[in-house]
């Protein structure tokens, strides 16, 4: 990382960490890649000692106010995370004979690796993920706040309960309901 830019200083702190799809591609708009994402988070949260506190997927991001537990750390695991579902759903779009992008998906991955030295062949995702620690109980709430109205400023919900890959019904009903299971804080 750069030299005093975002950085996750302490491995084991609460941040706000956003993953984006290079060139913002809609990706998850196709539930088949969502369900990678999803089951690779819970299998972070069941073997890397993951903690979602908070989480949104939107078309070409992904939000998570998380943490990670000794002897895992956060830098790490994120790291394992982008590199296993970038391989993952490149696969499931090579082998989608139904998806009507895969040919403009495809040459955007590419290109885009070609210009990264760190790719062999293809970058799903962008480099770095915007860390902000959540140090404050202001911060942390404004940070949750932020992952579960995303969907309503994008304009894809009126409501944000309403939308499915997010954590927000964890929250409004104040017990495990979602696709992820949460840590409460």
């Amino acid at each position: 990382m750069f030299k005093g830019g975002y950085q996750i200083r302490d491995q084991h702190a609460i941040h706000f960490i956003t993953m984006t799809v290079v060139q913002w591609v809609d990706v998850f708009t196709r539930k088949a890649y969502v369900d990678i994402l999803l089951d690779s988070l819970k299998y972070c949260q069941e073997n890397k000692n993951l903690k979602i506190h908070a989480w949104v997927v939107m078309s070409n991001h992904v939000h998570l106010v998380c943490s990670c537990e000794e002897p895992n750390k956060l830098s790490d695991t994120i790291r394992d995370l982008k590199r296993h579902t970038s391989k993952r759903i490149i696969e499931a779009i090579e082998n989608n004979d139904k998806e009507s992008r895969k040919g403009w998906m495809m040459w955007i991955f590419k290109s885009n690796g070609e210009h990264n030295k760190r790719n062999e062949n293809y970058q799903f995702w962008q480099q770095g993920n915007h860390p902000i620690q959540c140090d404050t109980s202001d911060i942390l709430q404004s940070r949750i706040n932020y992952v579960h109205e995303n969907p309503v400023r994008n304009g894809v919900v009126l409501k944000a309960e309403d939308y499915v890959y997010s954590s927000t019904k964890d929250y409004n009903h104040g017990e495990q309901i979602g696709l992820l299971d949460i840590s409460f804080l």
